[in-house]
């Protein structure tokens, strides 16, 4: 058993863009930081994963301004894309109605930034376990925890992430996506740490993203969680301006299991 490739496409007003994750703010833009811009449309990148046949992947919207981008890339590659940001009661049948195989919901389920089981209970019954994905991105406290982050992770909820609360959530949802708000977007390796926890104490499959740097971090990943937790990589494949990192050997693994060197 071996950690997969996941592919993604983060939107930010209507653009495909790689983002520090820790320097997104809804009031002072001046703050963030942008690793790459695409001239490609969202449907490029999704026409992209069809034809390398990667399932999983993940279309994150961050802000407004990036529904059309989102369904363009829906549309291109029906049935296989996640979709996440903005998600609630009110949108999320729409999304799966669009060619989302799931949809991805974090800030909703933390009115005033406390979770609210009633509102998971709500979204699960809407759209089905299978069709929902909770979103934990999560930044690391001084004492070693995780606190779930929400609101392009600049709130810190009233969550810690923890093998009791997996455990209680997984009985809602069909997975977990993690990004690991404090290293998204640095390509200057992944939170170790994070990773072997997801694994020891999730009972449903977890993605894990931020701060992927080499093509062997899909080998440690899988190390790491005995193949339990797959891995995000972003902003150091070349499709979006990276050096460390070609996808075309992102896609490499998840067929045959080899790193470039072994082929």
């Amino acid at each position: 058993m071996r950690s997969q490739f996941r592919p993604c496409i983060d939107l930010h007003n209507g653009q495909v863009k790689q983002i520090v994750g820790g320097t997104l703010h809804d009031t002072d833009v001046k703050q963030l930081q942008t690793n790459f811009v695409s001239t490609q449309p969202a449907e490029h990148y999704a026409r992209m994963y069809k034809e390398s046949g990667l399932l999983g992947g993940h279309v994150i919207m961050l802000g407004p301004h990036n529904d059309t981008s989102a369904m363009s890339a829906l549309s291109t590659y029906p049935d296989a894309l996640q979709v996440g940001g903005g998600i609630n009661l009110s949108n999320a049948q729409q999304w799966i109605d669009r060619g989302a195989s799931k949809v991805i919901v974090t800030s909703w389920l933390f009115p005033d930034g406390k979770f609210s089981m009633d509102r998971l209970d709500q979204m699960e019954k809407l759209v089905g376990r299978a069709k929902l994905v909770v979103d934990l991105s999560c930044r690391r406290t001084k004492t070693g925890n995780w606190i779930v982050a929400m609101n392009k992770w600049q709130t810190l909820t009233d969550m810690q992430v923890s093998k009791l609360v997996l455990e209680a959530l997984a009985k809602k949802c069909s997975e977990f996506l993690v990004h690991a708000a404090d290293v998204e977007g640095l390509c200057n390796g992944i939170d170790e740490d994070l990773v072997v926890a997801l694994a020891e104490w999730s009972p449903i499959p977890v993605t894990y993203a931020g701060g992927a740097s080499s093509i062997r971090d899909l080998q440690l990943v899988t190390k790491l969680s005995k193949g339990r937790v797959d891995l995000t990589i972003g902003s150091a494949l070349d499709i979006f301006g990276g050096t460390q990192i070609k996808y075309t050997d992102c896609v490499e693994w998840n067929r045959t299991g080899c790193l470039p060197t072994e082929l």
